[in-house]
């Protein structure tokens, strides 16, 4: 049994090696990529709607609202963001139940990618928001001494996102191997369900956290707290 895609290696030349995890990250970035443009090519205002396009607007318009509800604030600076993280772990999640598929989520390297991406993006937005010297004077508030505090603070919450989701999606896959391998003809069907359940909701927690993390930095009284 493989903990975790790393483990799965296709193809090895020296210190480039092919796993699973960069296999299926593929995978999945094409498939996004292909499914996105072949839903926004013939995109229409009518009231007649593709079955693919109603579907992507309702992702959309609740994406953008749960952003809005989280943070507070205006949803469209974030939702380009925001929404490719939660589709992109959503996807990776949900895609366990087929057969020889290994969620890269289940990796912690690309978990670690996902959750740097999340750090850089803070001050990323913060700065556009509140300009520099605004964002980078709350490090010092209320007293200059708790600076480092900050900074820890930051890279913790950084790390429990990353093993957050890894140590989720690790354990949901070790757990329905073991189930199945001892009951075979009875907890697939269950082990499935539970899978695409459990996928979205890691990947629906990942989200929310960043727009915590990313809207806090944002938020217009950011400097004055």
């Amino acid at each position: 049994m493989q903990i975790s895609p790393d483990e799965i290696v296709f193809w090895n030349w020296g210190f480039v090696t092919i796993n699973a995890t960069l296999v299926f990250t593929w995978m999945i970035m094409l498939l996004l990529g292909i499914g996105a443009w072949l839903v926004t090519r013939k995109l229409s205002t009518d009231t007649q709607l593709s079955h693919w396009q109603n579907l992507l607007e309702v992702l959309v318009v609740n994406l953008r609202d749960q952003i809005e509800q989280t943070s507070g604030q205006n949803p469209d600076r974030y939702l380009p963001f925001i929404g490719t993280l939660f589709i992109f772990i959503a996807t990776a999640n949900l895609l366990a139940i087929v057969p020889g598929y290994h969620p890269p989520t289940a990796s912690l390297s690309t978990t670690a990618a996902l959750a740097i991406c999340v750090f850089f993006s803070v001050p990323v937005f913060g700065i556009s928001q509140s300009g520099i010297w605004k964002y980078l004077h709350h490090y010092i508030e209320p007293i200059p001494i708790l600076f480092p505090f900050y900074i820890i603070s930051e890279l913790s919450r950084t790390l429990a996102l990353a093993v957050r989701l890894f140590g989720n999606v690790m354990s949901d896959g070790m757990i329905g191997a073991i189930l199945i391998s001892i009951a075979p003809f009875f907890f697939p069907a269950i082990m499935q369900a539970l899978g695409l359940l459990t996928g979205l909701i890691q990947a629906y927690i990942f989200a929310v956290l960043a727009v915590v993390y990313i809207g806090s930095a944002s938020n217009e009284d950011y400097g004055s707290k």
